[in-house]
């Protein structure tokens, strides 16, 4: 482990990333890479609590190197990063078993965002997904990571982090780093049809591994200003998801501020405006479709997958080890251990 702090974050195997990802929270892992060292977890342990069917979980193994392939198309150079997938740490397992006593019910239930969860995916709230959070702690803590970038949703999950590392520090000594949170700049990026937040389950999405043609397709589908039924009309653009992804991605400011001003005042089409944002959405997704190439090939992903997860389990290992001596559990099976063979060396005399 070199002297740098350590990031830890991660995404559940339940299909492609999306440009909300990137806002929310791929951006900052992209920007921290080099001044952190930074662990990807594959969460399929946390894809569990939501979808556990054979089917989901067969789908799993394709889209945990889908993952991989995002973040390294999005700019996560594999060199500086090790990925691994959570399943195959069982250690994590033991770990998240000792958190357990460290926080309440009442205090994860007051978590809105495991509700969310559960209704979303149309479930009564099972015992796993009430321990989201306790096992997301586990993931944290597990390799010694100071901070977690991510989206909006899961800050109060960073706070139970904290709250457990804190109790545990307090209870039998310094031993790990309290987790900060880093919240991307964007809490959410509204979908294309400017509903609800873009998500995977909403289909409003645009992937960041959409070819140019889908994203021109999908960009061409967007929601407007909806009381704007000419070009002629004056438009609004605040709240205007095509405006609000011009404000994020397209590069030629310029262009944007021209575009707004003309809309403002009735004098350019919705179709002209979109087909800007599709040229600039592509333009911001090349440098990304180019980095995908160079990882495509069958077996590289899989290697990055398996060496990053070997040497992760590692470190487990060596925490989870130091955890239990510092609540003293390892020094009680020692003891209990040395007596039975003193017992058992003796009656062989």
């Amino acid at each position: 482990m070199s002297g740098k702090k350590r990031i830890l974050t991660g995404d559940r195997p339940t299909g492609k990333l999306h440009l909300g990802h990137y806002v929310g929270t791929l951006k900052n892992r992209v920007n921290l890479q080099h001044e952190y060292d930074s662990i990807y977890i594959i969460a399929d342990l946390h894809m569990l609590t939501t979808k556990n069917t054979p089917e989901d979980i067969a789908k799993s193994e394709k889209n945990a190197c889908q993952l991989v392939l995002d973040a390294i198309s999005a700019g996560i150079n594999p060199e500086n990063v090790q990925f691994y997938l959570q399943s195959a740490v069982p250690e994590i397992h033991e770990l998240y078993t000792l958190l357990q006593n460290l926080i309440t019910v009442p205090r994860l239930e007051r978590i809105p965002s495991l509700k969310d969860m559960a209704r979303d995916a149309n479930i009564e709230m099972p015992y796993g997904l009430l321990g989201y959070p306790v096992l997301q702690t586990a993931d944290i803590i597990c390799v010694q990571a100071h901070l977690v970038p991510v989206g909006k949703d899961n800050l109060a999950h960073v706070e139970i982090a904290r709250e457990i590392t804190r109790r545990f520090n307090n209870l039998y000594g310094e031993f790990f780093p309290v987790p900060e949170a880093l919240q991307g700049e964007e809490a959410s990026l509204v979908g294309l049809y400017g509903k609800q937040k873009m998500s995977k389950s909403a289909n409003n999405a645009i992937f960041i591994s959409d070819s140019p043609e889908e994203v021109t397709r999908k960009v061409m589908k967007m929601t407007t200003d909806p009381n704007r039924i000419s070009a002629d009309i004056p438009g609004r653009v605040e709240g205007n998801p095509v405006f609000i992804y011009h404000d994020l991605f397209n590069a030629d400011q310029t262009e944007v501020e021209g575009l707004k001003a003309r809309y403002r005042t009735g004098t350019v089409g919705d179709v002209e405006v979109k087909e800007k944002l599709a040229v600039a959405l592509n333009n911001f997704l090349d440098p990304f479709r180019e980095r995908r190439q160079k990882y495509e090939k069958s077996g590289v992903v899989e290697e990055l997958i398996v060496e990053g997860t070997a040497s992760v389990r590692e470190q487990v290992k060596e925490t989870v080890y130091g955890m239990k001596k510092m609540m003293g559990l390892t020094g009680a099976w020692n003891r209990i251990r040395r007596r039975a063979e003193r017992y058992q060396k003796s009656k062989s005399e």
